[in-house]
């Protein structure tokens, strides 16, 4: 139907978009204090960055991306997440050739063919974070860091950081052959989906939403027992930089994330209350990313974080957000001259640096005031023919209901003494 918007996305109306504003703002100013540079990508990509980035088996490229050729036979996808686009971007601006590491971040809608849910779109928005170029622990611990400053910066309570190790690709061979074993005689009791991944990347098992396969693999060998000594010592030194800044966290062995690339360092910021997705942020370390996408060998690391679920935690935590700013002024005129004098004058107000409304219906004066206090104004000007032919203008204080007379010459350095006073 022309009159409703397709199913899993959102209008965001007037009133509203200043608290998307604000958290938009809110991070560009964080990722500046840490040294973050924002990045743009395309909203669509080729179809294979995805399927070489996130990988083939993972929920999101076999049952939810919005994939279509394009009229040159071109095959498209609606990026369902902004990893792997920054990693292709980094590599063909050469990006790497710059001084290391790259530390970049982005906002912006992201596209998922899922089950909408309280705080999950099929067009969402995302506020996500990459490091390129170290492999030091403290890097992990910064990305983490920063994403708890940023969530606590919005006085959310009750969050909790998860973290684990998935080792690198030694531990993953070792921990999918212990997987496929412990398995083995449970295969024809998994899902259908999670039947097929069983030989070739039965990590995602432990990742599937099916209440059988999660009771499945309650006691299935975990990617931390299965860690080689590097990726130990790198892990417990992640957790000494967290400690070291204060953050407390939960050793979840049990954490894996949805994606293919992760490597060593995965982790989650949980909230409850928000549905049956409690995760407002997650993340980890890529090191095999860059390379699996053309460039040379280079350690990786981010997180994307929900903007949808994040107001949503918001509301039910009643946190207060900015609202819809008002206007300072409501011009109110009466007559054809006034119109057009009015007009200009709101024009020069606002080249000024005010925020101005006024009639555009040619209505009654009562019928303007109205309006006037509907925008909720500080003053009301009105301008008339005889305000007009005296170079006047009557000022209205809406609060106090007084009104005086001034001179239009004068009417700009009045109000800022007014305005800046009433601040």
């Amino acid at each position: 139907m022309l009159t409703t918007r397709p199913r899993g996305t959102n209008d965001i109306l007037p009133g509203e978009v200043e608290k998307w504003q604000y958290l938009e703002e809110l991070a560009r100013n964080v990722c500046k204090q840490y040294g973050y540079h924002e990045i743009r990508t395309p909203i669509f990509e080729h179809t294979e960055l995805f399927l070489r980035g996130v990988g083939e088996t993972t929920d999101i490229v076999e049952k939810e991306m919005y994939s279509f050729l394009d009229r040159g036979e071109r095959n498209i996808t609606l990026r369902p997440e902004g990893t792997a686009p920054t990693v292709r971007a980094f590599l063909e601006n050469k990006l790497y050739a710059q001084p290391q590491p790259t530390k970049l971040f982005y906002i912006g809608p992201m596209f998922r063919y899922d089950r909408p849910q309280a705080g999950r779109y099929r067009q969402f928005h995302q506020f996500g974070i990459e490091v390129f170029g170290s492999n030091h622990p403290s890097v992990d611990a910064e990305v983490i860091g920063l994403a708890c400053d940023y969530l606590e910066r919005l006085g959310l309570d009750n969050l909790e950081v998860h973290i684990n190790t998935v080792g690198c690709p030694e531990c993953r061979k070792k921990h999918k052959e212990s997987l496929i074993a412990f398995f083995e005689d449970k295969k024809d009791q998994l899902c259908e989906t999670c039947g097929g991944r069983l030989e070739k990347n039965p990590l995602r098992i432990l990742d599937c939403k099916s209440p059988l396969c999660q009771e499945l693999s309650e006691n299935a060998p975990t990617t931390l027992s299965s860690a080689c000594p590097e990726c130990q010592i790198h892990f417990q030194q992640v957790q000494e930089y967290l400690t070291e800044i204060g953050i407390k966290y939960t050793i979840n062995p049990r954490l894996v994330r949805g994606l293919d690339y992760y490597t060593n360092t995965a982790f989650e910021i949980l909230v409850q209350g928000i549905g049956a997705q409690s995760a407002l942020c997650g993340g980890g370390r890529y090191n095999g990313l860059i390379e699996q996408c053309g460039g040379k060998p280079t350690p990786g690391i981010g997180f994307a974080l929900g903007m949808e679920r994040l107001l949503l935690t918001l509301n039910q935590q009643e946190k207060s957000l900015p609202e819809s700013g008002t206007p300072d002024i409501f011009i109110a005129s009466i007559g054809a001259e006034a119109q057009k004098a009015s007009f200009k004058l709101a024009i020069d107000l606002r080249k000024k640096g005010f925020i101005v409304e006024k009639d555009y219906l040619d209505k009654s004066l009562k019928a303007q005031l109205k309006t006037a206090d509907r925008f909720q104004v500080k003053y009301t000007l009105i301008l008339g023919e005889k305000e007009l032919a005296g170079g006047k203008v009557l000022l209205r204080d809406m609060a106090g209901s007084e009104q005086i007379e001034i001179s239009i010459s004068e009417i700009e350095d009045f109000l800022e003494r007014r305005l800046q006073k009433n601040e």
